[in-house]
């Protein structure tokens, strides 16, 4: 039984609303950075600098962070498209919605073998950072899907 793909327009409109408020934010830390840097005094002026820096390094991690966020996504829609996303729609699950720890644990194991197995290709190491997510260690997800979508695009594959 296929499930009915969840509506993403409330998600891409809290993010367009979310980079738009940082957007303004640093807009206007930005016009204070040039007004301490303008106003001649070298205490204004290092601060100016200072200032300036923290929209700079603003823009940066939201353009970062949005391009991750794409580069899953369009793992995920390829992984689907190919019938290879885990299937986890049959396990336990707690009140929370979240999987049980057993069974996360065991789908871990799974995965990990196959992942063990062929750990250069992206499609095996996507499947073990989604795994890594169920089994609730995100900091090992975060690096496991970074290292798939390097190696997606190592691969030269293209959809």
């Amino acid at each position: 039984m296929t499930q009915k793909p969840k509506d993403a327009r409330p998600i891409v409109i809290g993010i367009g609303v979310l980079v738009l408020v940082l957007g303004f934010y640093f807009v206007l830390l930005g016009s204070r950075a040039v007004d301490l840097l303008t106003s001649g005094d070298p205490v204004g002026i290092g601060l100016g600098i200072g200032v300036l820096i923290l929209p700079l390094l603003g823009v940066w991690m939201v353009v970062a962070t949005l391009r991750a966020g794409l580069a899953h996504q369009r793992l995920a829609r390829r992984m689907d498209e190919e019938g290879q996303e885990l299937d986890v729609s049959e396990l336990p699950r707690r009140p929370s919605g979240r999987i049980e720890r057993d069974a996360a644990d065991e789908l871990f194991a799974t995965v990990k073998a196959e992942w063990e197995a062929d750990p250069g290709n992206w499609r095996a190491t996507y499947r073990i950072a989604r795994a890594y997510d169920y089994a609730g260690d995100r900091s090992r997800a975060r690096e496991m899907m970074k290292r798939a979508v390097a190696q997606e695009r190592d691969s030269g594959s293209d959809v």
